[in-house]
């Protein structure tokens, strides 16, 4: 116990390789944030002002949007500040609470899109008792359990993680996650990595076995429903489906470089696959269901136009 050395503050190696386009890549950056900070508030804000959308999807999609400026917010701003760094250190606290922030937005991401799944399943399965299954009630408990789940749930695990003792500071990553900070440990941490694991099935099988089981229901349904009606499911279904789609292939991405030997990868593929999951989701989805959902789409474009016409009068009225 004596010889260990106490970390204070951790080096990602993953800028090293930033360092010659370093500020291409900080205005590349910059300028992902501030897109996926304008999709989503203007999201939020259609769905908040247009009281026609203030319906259970859109209340989860709203939701969604929330967890996407989470996620982006937790990782972009450390990662800009730390790239303009000449040591690209940021403290051990820091990265305790960026690990925090990342895994608990992963986890809640992939809850939210089940009960959206969840939610299209009875939309479409039962859609006479849609507004009697979907209270107000069990709408904000599906909410308060999709923030709950993971918030508590991944501190159980994390806190095995605050308590080992790190020698080494060096993560080959641009920011910083549990499986990488736990193998700066000095102690084993074989339990620690088990309880990982094990996590890992309790946050996605649950999730999958919902998201399976809605659309396998829904297929069954659409499969003896009309023309008319399978292309009314898809129309409804197809955002969700995306939403999932590239959130898993961020996942698979992300679950490849801490498994797999990626030594042998272009650093640019390397860095789109840590980044795929984190930034893709948040900027991807406003604009997937903005143009596929047309009550929302409709509105978007009310509220631009309203202001392309009324601002020119606005200034001539204020001339004369």
């Amino acid at each position: 116990m004596e010889n260990r050395s106490v970390v204070k503050s951790i080096r990602l190696t993953g800028f090293y390789e930033m360092e010659d386009l370093k500020y291409l890549y900080f205005f590349t950056f910059f300028f992902l944030y501030i897109t996926i900070l304008t999709m989503n508030f203007v999201l939020i804000g259609v769905i908040y002002v247009e009281k026609a959308l203030h319906e259970p999807m859109y209340l989860f999609l709203c939701n969604l949007a929330f967890n996407g400026l989470f996620g982006s917010t937790a990782l972009l701003p450390p990662l800009l500040a730390a790239l303009m760094t000449k040591t690209h250190e940021v403290s051990l606290s820091c990265c305790q609470a960026q690990i925090y922030c990342l895994h608990t937005y992963a986890i809640t991401e992939f809850t939210i899109l089940a009960v959206m799944g969840y939610d299209r399943y009875v939309a479409i399965c039962h859609p006479l008792q849609y507004h009697s299954i979907m209270s107000v009630s069990k709408v904000c408990k599906c909410i308060v359990v999709s923030w709950l789940y993971p918030l508590l749930g991944f501190t159980i695990v994390f806190g095995l993680t605050l308590r080992l003792i790190f020698c080494k500071n060096g993560i080959d990553k641009v920011y910083c996650i549990n499986y990488s900070l736990i193998k700066l440990s000095c102690e084993d941490a074989s339990i620690v990595n088990i309880s990982g694991l094990v996590s890992v099935i309790a946050y996605t099988v649950p999730q999958i076995a919902m998201i399976i089981y809605s659309y396998i229901h829904i297929l069954k349904v659409c499969l003896h429903s009309s023309k008319e009606s399978q292309i009314k499911a898809l129309r409804t279904c197809s955002p969700h489906l995306a939403a999932v789609l590239i959130y898993s292939i961020g996942l698979f991405f992300e679950v490849c470089q801490n498994r797999l030997n990626m030594g042998n990868v272009p650093y640019g593929t390397r860095l789109f696959m840590s980044l795929y999951y984190l930034i893709f989701p948040p900027l991807l989805n406003p604009a997937i269901y903005g143009i596929s959902i047309k009550a929302i789409r409709v509105r978007i474009y009310k509220v631009f136009r309203c202001k392309i016409l009324v601002t020119p009068k606005t200034q001539q009225v204020a001339v004369k």
